[in-house]
């Protein structure tokens, strides 16, 4: 068993936990929280299980047998916390998204590669068998000309935003939006199957504080378009699809959780598949990053951080096209 610490409290903390259990590769041997959520720490040490929580990183960092931290703090401190550990020389999973800047997001690369430490930004959707099966299968759709993810879905902080009560996820000085949330998983669809964009632009609706709600990345690649749709602020059917002139790949559902899609070749009958083992979308990541560890594979490694870096370069270009300002 790979030993994990969780740094985090947050509503993405019960989820990890049990998909880490659930993964039967990492057991969780503590969890660190600031000390106004010790409390937290506490009641999911005893609801998961786990022998320690702590409020002071000295304990984890410290800790010989740990190995990875987790990371699933607020976006503005994912680079803060991943680099004091990579520092004390542990590996270290990161929530998406992987940092603020892409410059921060290169010396996280740097200092992991440079230490040999493993470094894995936690994106579901690349880890799904049917996002693999995606894919092999483009080569079936012939040329691609245009590709299209909606991911939206009314926040459950919407309603208290528009209060004037602000979480960090509608917070611009915590890298929020719905740039840098929602579409996250839209923009690692696009550029995990197809690579960096040549032309990146944003078009974004704007909340009362600046933040982005909801919005359309553009991104050009030699010969074909794709559009990102990421909404914080409404909801409508989500779904990923990739239209070629042979034919078309769609799936319908969150692309977070991508769980089954439809091939269709012109002039064939359409096949469904559903390839996904584990009922929980964070499960695969899970079993991915401990296979790769276990492996030893840093080449795997590096081809999963160029796609963070990617992703980053596009998320900061769509940003500045659209004037947000974070921090």
């Amino acid at each position: 068993m790979i030993n994990v610490a969780i740094l985090g409290t947050g509503k993405i903390i019960p989820e990890a936990v049990g998909a880490l259990q659930a993964s039967k590769k990492f057991r969780v041997v503590n969890i660190w929280a600031r000390p106004h959520s010790r409390d937290k720490a506490a009641a999911l040490a005893e609801k998961f299980g786990v022998e320690k929580f702590t409020t002071d990183l000295d304990d984890i960092a410290n800790d010989p047998t740990v190995d990875f931290i987790y990371v699933g703090l607020v976006n503005s401190v994912h680079y803060e916390y991943a680099k004091k550990f990579l520092d004390a020389g542990k590996n270290v999973i990161v929530e998406k998204p992987f940092t603020s800047t892409v410059a921060q997001a290169q010396d996280l690369v740097d200092a992991a590669l440079s230490r040999k430490l493993f470094l894995f930004e936690a994106v579901t959707t690349l880890h799904q068998p049917n996002f693999f099966a995606i894919r092999d299968a483009l080569p079936k759709i012939g040329d691609v000309k245009l590709v299209q993810c909606n991911y939206s879905q009314y926040s459950s902080r919407y309603d208290a935003y528009k209060k004037k009560s602000v979480a960090p996820a509608f917070d611009p000085k915590c890298y929020g939006g719905a740039l840098t949330d929602i579409n996250i998983y839209n923009l690692n669809f696009v550029v995990g199957l197809f690579g960096a964009p040549k032309k990146v632009s944003y078009a974004a609706n704007f909340g009362w504080n600046g933040v982005d709600t909801s919005g359309i990345v553009t991104l050009q690649y030699e010969n074909f378009l794709a559009q990102c749709v990421g909404a914080k602020d409404s909801a409508s059917p989500c779904f990923l699809c990739v239209q070629g002139d042979g034919g078309h790949i769609f799936a319908e559902g969150a692309p977070n959780e991508l769980n089954s899609f439809e091939l269709a070749v012109r002039g064939r009958d359409v096949q469904k598949f559903s390839l996904n083992e584990f009922d929980h979308r964070m499960v695969h990541e899970f079993v991915d990053f401990a296979e790769i560890f276990e492996r030893g594979d840093f080449a795997t490694v590096e081809r999963g951080l160029k796609i963070s870096l990617d992703v980053m370069t596009v998320a900061e270009q769509s940003a500045k096209s659209a004037g947000i300002v974070y921090g």
